[in-house]
C-alpha cells in the first residue's frame, strides 16, 4: 500500500482528536497525556507518516537546503569536485544542496534571488578558480561563506587554497632531488599565479638558491591568463631549450601549461625527466596521469573545501575564520 499521501488530518480523524494535537504529538510540543502521544505516534508509524517538509519549512522559513550560487563551479570538470563534496557532506546531516551559475549575463544578485525561493537555510558563493570577488553590500549580506575566493570587504568568511604553500612545497620537492635551475611558465594576472610565485621566491630564499629573473615568463599573452588567451609556451620553451646553462624543471602554472610543455619539449628533443623536469599545479588527473612521462603536480583542496563548508553551514564543525587557507597535496608521479 503507498502510504506516501498519508496526512495529519487522517491520524487526527482515525484517533477523534485535532490536528493541533497531532501535529503537538508528532514535533514535540503541546501538552498531552503520555497515552495520547504514544497513540498517535503509533498509528503515524503504522500508517507510514512521513512529515511535509516543505510545508514545515514555510512554517519555520528554511527548508533543509543549502543554496550554492556558483561562477562556472557547475561547468568546468575539476571544479566540480567542490559542489560535489559540499553535496555528499550535506546529505549525511540531512541537507541537499540547491545549485546556480551566474556569470557574464547573470549577476551574483539574480543567483541568491534564484536560491532564496528554496528557503535555504544558508547560501554559499563559490567561483571556479581562486579570485577575489566584489560585491554589493546588500547581496553580501546574505551569503554565509564565500569558497575558492574571498570577497574584497572580508567581513564574510572565506575558504581557499593556499597557493603560497603549493608554490614553496613543489619548488622543495624539486631542491629535494638536486633540481636547482628551475624556470616558471606563470598565469599572468590572477590571485593563484602570484601567490604561487611568492611561494616560489620563498622557498629559493629559505635554501639559499638564487631565482633566474629572466626564467620567470607569462604563460600566455596579456594581463591576464584565461584559457582562450594566446600561448607563449612555445615560443618560450623554444628558448628555454637553447641557453646555456638551461633550465633543470620547468613549473608551470597549471596542468594545461604543462601538456604544452611536454610537446614543445620533444619538438626540442628534450627529453622529461632525463633532461628537463616538469611539475605543475591543479592536479587535472585527465591531463596528468595521461601525459607520458605521468606528471608530478599539486592537488587543487576542492574535495576539502567542500567538506569544511558543510561542516560551517551544519555547525558541526569549528566556527568559521575570516580567512581559512586548505592546502594543497603534492602528487608525485614520473615527470620529475
Amino acid at each position: 500500500m503507498d502510504n506516501s499521501g498519508v496526512s495529519m488530518r487522517d491520524i487526527a480523524e482515525r484517533l477523534g482528536v485535532s490536528v493541533k494535537t497531532v501535529s503537538g504529538a508528532l514535533n514535540g510540543g503541546a501538552r498531552m497525556s503520555a497515552e495520547t502521544r504514544s497513540r498517535i505516534q503509533a498509528l503515524a508509524e503504522e500508517l507510514g507518516y512521513r512529515p511535509n517538509i516543505v510545508a514545515r519549512g514555510m512554517r519555520k522559513g528554511v527548508l533543509p537546503v543549502v543554496g550554492l550560487v556558483a561562477e562556472g563551479v557547475i561547468t568546468l570538470p575539476f571544479a566540480t569536485e567542490i559542489v560535489r563534496s559540499l553535496d555528499n557532506a550535506c546529505r549525511v546531516h540531512g541537507l541537499s544542496v540547491v545549485a546556480t551559475n551566474v556569470g557574464a549575463t547573470r549577476s551574483a544578485a539574480d543567483g541568491i534571488a534564484d536560491v532564496r525561493r528554496f528557503l535555504p537555510k544558508a547560501i554559499v558563493y563559490a567561483t571556479s578558480y581562486h579570485r577575489v570577488v566584489k560585491l554589493d553590500s546588500r547581496v553580501r549580506r546574505a551569503i554565509k561563506l564565500f569558497l575558492n575566493c574571498r570577497e574584497t570587504s572580508d567581513d564574510i568568511p572565506a575558504i581557499v587554497p593556499d597557493e603560497r604553500q603549493a608554490g614553496r612545497t613543489i619548488v622543495e620537492h624539486c631542491f629535494a632531488r638536486g633540481r636547482r635551475r628551475i624556470a616558471f611558465l606563470n598565469l599572468p594576472g590572477i590571485v593563484a599565479g602570484e601567490l604561487r610565485e611568492d611561494g616560489f621566491r620563498a622557498a629559493h630564499a629559505a635554501h639559499g638558491v638564487d631565482v633566474v629573473e629572466a626564467w620567470l615568463l607569462p604563460a600566455t599573452r596579456g594581463a591576464l591568463y584565461t584559457e582562450y588567451a594566446v600561448s607563449l609556451v612555445r615560443r618560450h620553451v623554444d628558448a628555454l631549450a637553447g641557453v646555456l646553462p638551461r633550465p633543470d624543471t620547468i613549473l608551470c602554472g597549471n596542468d594545461r601549461v604543462a601538456l604544452e610543455v611536454y610537446g614543445a619539449l620533444r619538438a626540442n628533443g628534450v627529453r622529461i625527466p632525463d633532461d628537463i623536469a616538469v611539475v605543475s599545479f591543479d592536479n587535472q588527473t585527465d591531463i596528468a596521469r595521461r601525459l607520458d612521462p605521468p606528471l608530478t603536480t599539486m592537488a587543487l583542496p576542492h574535495r576539502e573545501i567542500g567538506r569544511r563548508a558543510a561542516e560551517i553551514v551544519t555547525g558541526t564543525g569549528p566556527a568559521p575564520r575570516p580567512l581559512q587557507k586548505i592546502p594543497f597535496r603534492l602528487i608525485e608521479r614520473a615527470s620529475v
